[in-house]
């Protein structure tokens, strides 16, 4: 669900046909599986379409192709941490890097893309972890609803979707207004800069 909500919200902050590509992967995970119909309800419902999903297990190399790595709870942090070290520093819980991007000084448009601006956020929030941020770690995790009831997945779906459209905006910024009736950009609808995406974003 957290994949098909951060997609959606990333979906106005690109053009063309470049985009940052998010992909999901779990730490005890039965390969090619498909998501439990209440998940795939529940997602549609807030309008994120997850029903062509497949799970596959989280290997060293997605995490070694991945510029940022969340996890719904602190001990996936734990697992990746444990399975590629040298990734710990771009490796958060959703709840845990929404609150450290929420607490860096908001960024302007300084006309670079949104990948390089991205990047450039995780390593921020990843500093400010460092220097000591406390920030909630009696709250980092997302409940797993898995085996209980379709409105426990309706109301982690909510919480999900809630935390991922924080994110996108602490990471790449809110979406870009629209122009105001009878008025035109120069371009004519056209970006004057590019907006390369990332690869692996998960």
């Amino acid at each position: 669900m957290a994949e098909g909500f951060l997609r959606e919200s990333l979906q106005d902050r690109v053009v063309g046909d470049e985009q940052i590509e998010v992909g999901s992967a779990g730490t005890v995970a039965w390969e090619g599986s498909l998501a439990t119909p209440d998940a795939v309800a529940v997602a549609r419902e807030l309008g994120a379409d997850i029903s062509k999903h497949l799970a596959r297990q989280l290997t060293q190399s997605h995490v070694e192709g991945a510029d940022l790595v969340l996890g719904m709870a602190a001990e996936h942090r734990d697992f990746v941490e444990q399975l590629v070290p040298e990734a710990a520093w771009r490796t958060f819980t959703l709840k845990e890097l929404v609150r450290l991007v929420e607490a860096l000084p908001r960024s302007g448009d300084d006309g670079s893309s949104s990948a390089l601006h991205l990047r450039r956020r995780i390593v921020e929030a990843g500093d400010l972890r460092a220097d000591g941020f406390e920030g909630t770690p009696n709250d980092e995790s997302v409940a797993d609803p898995i085996g209980l009831s379709e409105e426990t997945y309706r109301a982690v779906a909510w919480e999900l979707q809630a935390w991922c459209a924080r994110l996108v905006d602490g990471l790449v910024g809110p979406p870009a207004r629209p122009d105001p009736p009878g008025e035109q950009r120069p371009s004519e609808g056209v970006s004057s800069r590019t907006r390369p995406g990332t690869k692996g974003v998960r």
